[in-house]
């Protein structure tokens, strides 16, 4: 298949960066991917086959790319935004793949002034534990992916007449990856609940029972405890940006207590089998079960 960018850059080759490097090398078979990391990250990222060269220098990986992949931590992605524009060719798309699109819009708007095009995006779809040797080519498939639009009408008045934007959705199709669109505060609201708040609460699951039962967990505890923890082995470092610039992370954790609260409050009675058959009905709508 022709490569609708032959240059692609990804900044960042780690877990989402390599995944993204990998699923491009397979649809696309003669593109050119260079990377952009620490040196020991890049050469991890060669031996796997992601990138055909890395660099150190921001300016080098982003030269004559016509796609330019950011998958950074998002606090690094705020921060690099106007190096990165200063580097990228006026004819490329920009894009990066943060889990939270607000702050990276806002300060992305006075870089990316016409003709560059910054392309706000978010693949959901991860693991809990990072790195390019956690990539994997088939990461994004079947995965919702997030692009950012103006609000009102997200899709119409960012895709409208820029070829860029139309060769990149059709690149994520070819991944196998389902496109979605979102205006940056809306994806905000709705990650805080789908995405940041289950982080957390897993946090919170896992210090409960430490606290608890300490030692005793790792010989006694049963698979469903294994699977409701499986978020918290997510790095720190992962999400420190993410709990920052996540606008409405604290009324989802409030939203949560309160859950908690009437729980505890229907324990002795039957109108607790409510909220049990409300979460089995969520819980059959996100596995599929009919």
């Amino acid at each position: 298949m022709e490569p609708p960018f032959e240059r692609v850059a990804v900044l960042g080759t780690g877990l989402i960066g390599g995944s993204f490097a990998l699923a491009l090398r397979r649809a696309f078979p003669a593109i050119h991917i260079a990377g952009w990391d620490f040196p020991d990250v890049l050469a991890r990222a060669r031996r796997r086959g992601a990138i055909d060269e890395g660099s150190r220098e921001l300016a080098a990986a982003c030269r004559d790319a016509g796609l330019v992949y950011i998958a950074l931590p998002v606090e690094e992605t705020i921060h690099r935004l106007p190096e990165i524009a200063a580097a990228v060719s006026p004819e490329a798309l920009t894009t990066d793949a943060a889990s939270t699109k607000s702050a990276v819009c806002e300060r992305a708007r006075p870089a990316f002034l016409p003709p560059r095009l910054f392309l706000g995006g978010h693949p959901v779809a991860g693991r809990e534990r990072g790195g390019i040797e956690q990539a994997d080519p088939d990461l994004f498939r079947d995965a919702p992916y997030v692009l950012i639009g103006s609000p009102g009408e997200p899709e119409r008045s960012l895709a409208s007449g820029d070829d860029r934007i139309r060769r990149f959705l059709g690149l994520l199709e070819a991944l196998g990856a389902r496109p979605a669109w979102l205006d940056a505060s809306a994806h905000d609201r709705l990650f805080a609940f789908l995405s940041h708040l289950p982080q957390l609460a897993a946090v919170a699951l896992a210090e409960t029972v430490l606290e608890e039962a300490g030692d005793a967990a790792a010989q006694l505890a049963g698979p469903g405890l294994v699977d409701s923890l499986r978020l918290a082995g997510s790095p720190w470092e992962l999400w420190a940006g993410i709990c920052r610039t996540s606008p409405a992370l604290e009324e989802a954790l409030a939203r949560l207590i309160a859950a908690l609260e009437r729980l505890r409050a229907r324990l002795p009675s039957a109108a607790l089998a409510e909220d049990f058959d409300r979460a089995a009905r969520l819980y059959k709508i996100l596995r599929r079960i009919e």
